[in-house]
This record gives C-alpha cells, sequence and structure tokens, in this order.
C-alpha cells in the first residue's frame, strides 16, 4: 500500500498500546478497514509474507459481529482470539475499522489485556475521522 491508511501518530499510538501490553511476544501489528489493510509493526524475526489482504478479508467480519453480538446475554463484543500452530491472532474492531495483533503464546488475562489497551486507541481514531 503507498498510502498510509492512519495518521504517523494514530499508528504510533495502536503499536505502542500493544507493545507496552505484550511485550516481546509481539508478533505483528496490522490495522484495517473496509477499504484498506496497513501492517504498522512487524517483528525482526519474522518474514513479510502474510497475506495481509486475505487476512483482512477475513478480519473484516468482526464488522458484523459488533451488530450480531449486540443485546446478547454474553455482553458487548469486545474481541476474537484466533489460535495457530506458532502463536495467536486478536482483533479488536471499533464501528468500520480495526486491528489484529498476532502474539506468541499468552496468557487469557494478557489477552484480555491487550484488547483493554487496543480499544482507547481505536475510539480516538474513530473520533479524529467522524
Amino acid at each position: 500500500m503507498t498510502e498510509s491508511a492512519l495518521e504517523p501518530t494514530a499508528a504510533d499510538e495502536l503499536v505502542s498500546a500493544c507493545r507496552t501490553t505484550v511485550g516481546d511476544e509481539l508478533r505483528s501489528v496490522t490495522y484495517f478497514t473496509d477499504e484498506a489493510v496497513e501492517q504498522l509493526y512487524l517483528r525482526s524475526d519474522l518474514d513479510q509474507t502474510a497475506d495481509l489482504v486475505g487476512f483482512a478479508a477475513q478480519e473484516r467480519s468482526g464488522f458484523g459481529a459488533q451488530e450480531a453480538y449486540r443485546n446478547s446475554q454474553l455482553g458487548s463484543y469486545l474481541a476474537t482470539i484466533r489460535m495457530f500452530e506458532h502463536g495467536y491472532l486478536t482483533r479488536v474492531v471499533a464501528d468500520s475499522h480495526g486491528v489484529w495483533v498476532t502474539t506468541d503464546p499468552l496468557s487469557m488475562e494478557r489477552f484480555e489485556e491487550l484488547a483493554a489497551a487496543i480499544t482507547p486507541a481505536l475510539d480516538g481514531i474513530a473520533d479524529r475521522t467522524e
């Protein structure tokens, strides 16, 4: 992608929130909307071979999850965690944009902390674009 989907300050806030919460277990941070996808961070020991467009197509389903789970007895939708052989993917969405973060294995509490750290940064982006 040649043009950034985010202001540099907003991108830095998202990466900082993830790095502070997850530390060295952080693998990558990717921001997405319906129209764009941008990898904000990739740990230096990883290859840039992920199909970001394909991942984004899958993770955009989270936009509908906000509405689908509204008024559920589980409460508000907060995040999705996906398990893989070599790590985890956590997706957090707010309105029409979101972030997916890949990590090495973490405890459930760390995933909850990660989602809680991403949410205000995403909300701040939404406030600046309205």
